[in-house]
């Protein structure tokens, strides 16, 4: 039942199969029967016929409310969309030539970022004659990912972009 919108069920006429296995009101196995005769015994329950599992051989379905079973279906949905945890890639910007205690709260903004969750970017910015000197920030890349081992991984290295060298970290399993 779980990966289906509630618009994708059958019931009642719309079921044409030639035989199914009936599920009654309670959960108990019915048997398998024709459609005709699955929907007489809905219809004196007074509840309806509802295709349950079209791809199985015969068809399940089971004698059901299809309201209160169209609104259990959507609280469900609901409630795992709710628990679904976004992961964000935060990016923390740096300067070839950035000093040390500079570096130093980067690195615990990267650490809170990391704690909450979410995957992190960190850029140098090269800007007119620091492009010729590129490789020289490959090591403070390095001591910001070690800086932060205890906690993270390095997801993808230290890559030049364009004017940009990107790295990005995520949190340890």
């Amino acid at each position: 039942m779980e990966g289906r919108n509630i618009s994708d069920y059958m019931i009642n006429e719309q079921i044409r199969d030639r035989e199914i296995r009936l599920i009654g009101a309670n959960g108990e196995q019915l048997g398998i029967m024709s459609a005709r005769e699955a929907q007489e015994k809905a219809d004196e329950a007074g509840l309806d016929l509802v295709k349950i599992a079209p791809q199985a051989k015969p068809p399940v379905c089971k004698i059901i409310d299809y309201s209160k079973f169209r609104y259990e279906q959507s609280r469900k949905e609901k409630e795992a969309r709710r628990k679904q945890k976004t992961v964000e890639i935060k990016e923390i910007r740096m300067s070839p030539n950035i000093d040390t205690n500079d570096l130093n709260t980067k690195i615990s903004a990267a650490r809170k970022f990391l704690e909450k969750g979410n995957k992190v970017k960190v850029s140098i910015r090269f800007r007119g004659r620091e492009m010729a000197h590129t490789q020289a920030s490959r090591p403070m890349m390095n001591e910001f990912a070690e800086k932060l081992s205890d906690i993270a991984q390095v997801d993808k290295p230290p890559k030049m972009e364009g004017r940009f060298m990107t790295m990005i970290l995520t949190e340890k399993k």
